[in-house]
């Protein structure tokens, strides 16, 4: 018995959740490192994705402010 198993796996974009398809070559995941009070890396990390049409419209960096702020990484931006 033979069985197909589905490999891809879909993201989803942080901000608005819609599913970004292999065809949107202008979405984007970045990964923001987490350190301690020393500023040493602690290995872990935050990623986040953001599809193409918030880089398109300019509101990416918007997006990802308010995405590390509600976080903890980022404070008074």
């Amino acid at each position: 018995m033979r069985r197909e198993i589905n490999l891809c796996v879909h993201c989803k974009c942080s901000t608005t959740n819609h599913i970004i398809r292999a065809n949107n070559h202008t979405s984007i995941q970045i990964s923001i490192s987490k350190v301690d009070e020393n500023s040493r890396y602690t290995s872990d990390n935050q990623s986040y994705v953001l599809c193409g049409f918030l880089c398109a419209h300019g509101k990416s960096d918007d997006s990802l402010n308010r995405l590390c702020q509600c976080d903890g990484n980022v404070r008074n931006v």
